[in-house]
């Protein structure tokens, strides 16, 4: 597999962001100095904005193209939250339109961007984030409710609010968005209009190197319509307790290679997403040629995710050389009836995994997203082009240290998943295969270790 991804290339122009009068103070918000150190390095055709060592406060910043925003060594940005530098806007949110707050680092429709360098980006997302009781200690949930007394109970848990107006959006909901006034009604409930903390829409040309981003208000690094999209040594951080944490979701990008890099998150670590549902479906832009190798999640909902947002499509995919440690679910494919959408030619290999919660891998088209601020899933019919489909995927060479579940497969009656192989596959899991609506399931030295019991596999499935 073969994938070319262009890498930008900036003047080698300095600008200083002292120079443009920001300051190293907990209390001074240097947002103009920065975002004025971008215009200009911008204007006169690009460079390197430079954020030398020390601690920057500053509320949100839009990149522009040709510009690499490079952090020194032990330079720490850490972003604002206010009503006022954060204007509620029409984006797309987990594939589809929403409102949201804007991002504390943006860039749209440019070309030749970078963040680089090994300082430390904090996006403040405690201040943003809701957190469900299950996922703390008895010392962190008495800590939250000294912060904020505002807790909503669900089946599941009880989640505590960090402001009233983030209780009151969840219980609200969010207003009608063909109402001329949405935006305005939604700012009633501002807090709970959580952004991503890196938004990056219909850019080419992309870099994020070596920097530490962390603490996101949802999700980390969200790249959009985005092509020539590059990863590489960076390290992206939440706490487990992060809701929606993601670590990068690469939505209807093309060309992208992610590259050594460390992810430790709330959520899903490496997600792969092209749009949910039939709205995204009337924008054809699948996620394509993309290579993730050399990487490293641990503390994760999955390490490699597919979905469940995939409505356009996701093809040429190539994992490989990767270490998956304690997340809840190792390689992680998931859909449902209503996205519509192919999934295909996929290589997964040489991966290895060791203290997987719940599943080793699992092809699901039965997750249903229930997010605690939004539990509307869009119209769900029994069209044929609202049925996903999964097939043409390869695991080869994956060792699995110790999971509950080798393998599950759960498809559609509608459509089977089909056409999966797993080659050199060894599992170590309390319970083994668990396959139902699936065809042509391939098993070529697979072993399965349950217990003392060691089974091997080098059978076709035809139907299950």
């Amino acid at each position: 597999m073969e994938i070319n991804v262009i890498r930008p290339y900036f003047k080698n122009e300095v600008y200083n962001i002292l120079d443009f009068g920001a300051k190293s103070d907990y209390k001074f918000n240097n947002r103009d100095a920065i975002q004025s150190a971008i215009d200009v390095c911008n204007k006169n055709g690009g460079g390197i904005v430079l954020i030398p060592n020390g601690f920057y406060y500053t509320g949100p910043i839009a990149l522009k193209s040709n510009v690499n925003l490079h952090l020194e060594d032990n330079a720490y940005v850490m972003f604002t939250k206010s009503k006022e530098e954060y204007p509620l806007i029409f984006t797309e949110y987990e594939g589809i339109k929403r409102i949201r707050a804007i991002s504390p680092i943006s860039a749209k429709d440019c070309e030749n961007i970078a963040i680089t360098g090994n300082g430390v980006m904090d996006g403040n997302g405690e201040l943003w984030r809701g957190i469900k009781k299950f996922k703390l200690t008895e010392k962190e949930w008495a800590r939250c409710l000294k912060k904020s007394p505002y807790v909503i109970k669900t089946k599941e848990t009880e989640i505590w609010c960090p402001t009233k107006t983030y209780y009151d959006g969840v219980i609200n909901g969010e207003p009608d968005y063909a109402l001329e006034n949405a935006l305005e009604l939604a700012s009633v409930n501002y807090d709970v209009y959580r952004p991503v903390f890196v938004s990056l829409i219909r850019c080419n040309r992309v870099l994020i190197e070596d920097v530490t981003l962390q603490n996101s208000p949802a999700w980390n690094v969200h790249p959009l319509y985005c092509t020539n999209f590059t990863m590489n040594r960076a390290k992206i951080k939440n706490k487990f307790s992060a809701q929606n944490g993601d670590g990068i979701d690469l939505e209807s990008c093309q060309n992208c290679e992610i590259a050594n890099t460390i992810f430790e998150v709330g959520d899903d670590g490496i997600c792969i997403k092209s749009g949910k549902n039939k709205e995204a479906r009337k924008l054809p832009i699948p996620t394509k040629n993309v290579w993730i190798h050399d990487c490293k999640v641990f503390d994760a909902h999955g390490g490699f995710v597919v979905g469940s947002e995939m409505s356009r499509g996701v093809n040429n995919i190539l994992v490989e050389n990767c270490i998956f440690s304690g997340t809840d679910i190792g390689v992680r494919f998931k859909s449902a009836m209503g996205r519509g959408g192919v999934v295909e030619d996929i290589t997964i290999k040489n991966i290895y995994m060791t203290k997987i919660i719940n599943e080793a891998m699992i092809f699901t088209m039965g997750y249903v997203l229930v997010n605690i601020e939004d539990e509307h899933e869009g119209d769900v019919t029994k069209n044929m082009e609202d049925v996903p489909e999964f097939k043409n995927i390869t695991m080869e060479n994956i060792i699995c240290e110790s999971a509950d579940t080798a393998l599950k497969v759960q498809g559609l009656p509608e459509l089977p998943i089909h056409d999966l192989t797993l080659k050199d596959v060894t599992i170590k899991a309390n319970k083994g295969l668990e396959l139902s609506l699936c065809e042509n399931i391939k098993l070529e030295n697979t072993k399965i270790i349950i217990g003392e019991k060691e089974e091997v596999y080098n059978t076709i499935l035809e139907n299950k």
